[in-house]
C-alpha cells in the first residue's frame, strides 16, 4: 500500500527490502508488527473511498508490540507433553511471529508452521494428515479453527479448544471441551463453551487434568475397593451355603460391616491426593472400561484371599470347641481388619505403599482407620453391641491371628504388585 517512506521530514521511494528485513527481524523475537503510514488527500474531499487507502501511502516507520509468554504457561505446556497431550497455537499472527512464540513456549519446532491460505488450498484428507504433524497455524481464521477442530476430531481426538472473541465461538462449540477465558473472555465466547477459565491461565487447564486424572484414579480404586471386601463376604456365605455349615455371619453382622466400612473406609479414598506419576502417564482410551483385566484380577484374587483367611479361622475356633457366637465374633473382626490393610493397598493400585508417604500421608485415611478401630471394639466388648449383634469378647490369641491373616493379605497384595512392576507393567 506504501510507495515511499519518510525520513528525516522527507519522502523518498519506498525501499521494500529493507522494511520486511526489519518486519521478519522484530517477528523472530515475537513481536506483532504494526506500520503507521499517511496519505494526503484534498482538503475539499469529506468522504473517504475504499479506493482512497488501497495504495499512494507514505510508511512512517514499524512498532513492535510483546505480550510475551507466562513462565507458569511453558512450564504447563511442557507438563502436557509429558502427560501426553499435544498443544497446537491457531492465531492469526505473523508465520514468524507464531513460530517465534511457539518456540518460547515449547510448541512446535519453531520453525514449521501452516497459514491460513495454504489451509485454504488443502481439502478435508491433506488437512488431516497436516493437523497430525503440525502444531503452529498462523494467519488463521475462525473457518480455519472449526476446520482444524473438526479435522482432529475425525481422527479420533478429543479436542479442547480455548478461546476469548466472538470469532472463537464455532470452534469452541464445536469442540469436544470448549474452554472460554472468563476475564477478557466475550460473553458470546462463555456461553459457546463447556467450561470457563476464571483466571485466563493455561496453566489452569493443566491443574484441571490432573485432578480429572485424581479423581479418575480414585473412582477406580473405591470401586477395587469395595468389590472384593463385599465379594469376600458374599463368597464366605456362598460357600457355607453349600458345605451345609453354619452361616459364619449373620444378616444383622453383614449390615454392619456394610455400614461402617462404607462410612469410614471407602469415603476416605475420595481424598487421595495425586500420585507422584499421574501427569507422566499417556491419557486413557476413553472406550476402555473402568475395570482393566488387570484390576478384574485384583478384585477376584482379593475376595478369594479374604474367603480363606475367614474361613481358616472359623474352622480354626470352632474345631478348638469355641462357641459359634465367638466364632462368628472373629470373623466379623477378620473382614474388617481385611478391609483396613486392603485400603492401604488400594491407595496406589501398581506403587508400593511400604513407605512413609503411602502409610501416612492421607489424613483422612488414618482418621477413618482410627475411628473404626474404636467402633470395633465397641461392637466387641460393649455388653449392648454383644446383645444387638451376637458377639463376645476376644482373647489376645484371638486378636493375634486375626491381625497375622490381615497382615498376610496386605503382603501378599504388595507381593503381586511388585511382581508386576518387574515385569513392566506401570499402569493398571
Amino acid at each position: 500500500m506504501c510507495s515511499h517512506q519518510r525520513s528525516q521530514g522527507e519522502d523518498h521511494l519506498i525501499q521494500l527490502d529493507f522494511w520486511h528485513s526489519k518486519i521478519h527481524e522484530a517477528s523472530a523475537t515475537g513481536q506483532r508488527i504494526l506500520a503507521i503510514a499517511s496519505r494526503a488527500i484534498q482538503i475539499k474531499q469529506q468522504i473517504l473511498q475504499s479506493s482512497d487507502v488501497e495504495a499512494g501511502f507514505t510508511l512512517l516507520g514499524l512498532v513492535g508490540i510483546i505480550d510475551p509468554p507466562r513462565e507458569e504457561a511453558i512450564a504447563a505446556i511442557d507438563k502436557c507433553h509429558t502427560a501426553g497431550i499435544r498443544v497446537k497455537m491457531i492465531t492469526g499472527d505473523h508465520r514468524i511471529t507464531a513460530c517465534a512464540i511457539g518456540a518460547k513456549l515449547g510448541i512446535g519446532n519453531g520453525q514449521n508452521a501452516v497459514t491460513g491460505i495454504e489451509l485454504d488450498k488443502m481439502d478435508d484428507a491433506q488437512l488431516r494428515k497436516v493437523v497430525g504433524e503440525i502444531d503452529i497455524f498462523a494467519r488463521a481464521s475462525p473457518e480455519h479453527k472449526l476446520r482444524l477442530v473438526t479435522a482432529l476430531q475425525q481422527d479420533g481426538e478429543i479436542v479442547a479448544m480455548t478461546g476469548d472473541g466472538v470469532n472463537d465461538a464455532p470452534a469452541l462449540k464445536r469442540a469436544d471441551i470448549g474452554v472460554a477465558m472468563g476475564k477478557n473472555g466475550t460473553e458470546v465466547a462463555k456461553e459457546a463453551a463447556e467450561m470457563v477459565l476464571m483466571d485466563d491461565n493455561f496453566a489452569s487447564i493443566t491443574h484441571a487434568v490432573e485432578e480429572g486424572r485424581t479423581v479418575y484414579d480414585n473412582i477406580r480404586k473405591t470401586v477395587v475397593y469395595i468389590l472384593p471386601t463385599s465379594g469376600g463376604m458374599a463368597g464366605v456365605l456362598i460357600l457355607a451355603i453349600i458345605l451345609g455349615m453354619a452361616l459364619p455371619i449373620t444378616p444383622v453382622q453383614i449390615l454392619w460391616i456394610n455400614m461402617v466400612t462404607t462410612v469410614t473406609l471407602a469415603i476416605s479414598l475420595a481424598f487421595e491426593r495425586p500420585e507422584s506419576g499421574v501427569m507422566s502417564r499417556p491419557p486413557h482410551d476413553p472406550n476402555a472400561p473402568i475395570l482393566s483385566g488387570f484390576l478384574v484380577w485384583r478384585i477376584v484374587f482379593v475376595a478369594l484371599l479374604m474367603m480363606g483367611g475367614v474361613f481358616t479361622l472359623y474352622l480354626w475356633e470352632t474345631v478348638q470347641g469355641a462357641s459359634i457366637e465367638l466364632a462368628r465374633t472373629v470373623v466379623v473382626n477378620v473382614l474388617v481388619m481385611c478391609g483396613i490393610v486392603y485400603l492401604f493397598n488400594c491407595r496406589y493400585l501398581m506403587a508400593s505403599v511400604c513407605s512413609r508417604r503411602g502409610l501416612l500421608d492421607n489424613h483422612y485415611v488414618l482418621l477413618a482407620v482410627g475411628l473404626l478401630l474404636i467402633l470395633q471394639l465397641l461392637f466387641t466388648y460393649l455388653p449392648v453391641m454383644q446383645q444387638l449383634f451376637g458377639t463376645t469378647a476376644l482373647d489376645a490369641a484371638a486378636w493375634g491371628r486375626i491381625i497375622a491373616v490381615s497382615l498376610l493379605l496386605f503382603l501378599i497384595i504388595e507381593l503381586e504388585k511388585y511382581i508386576l512392576r518387574c515385569r513392566g507393567v506401570n499402569n493398571l
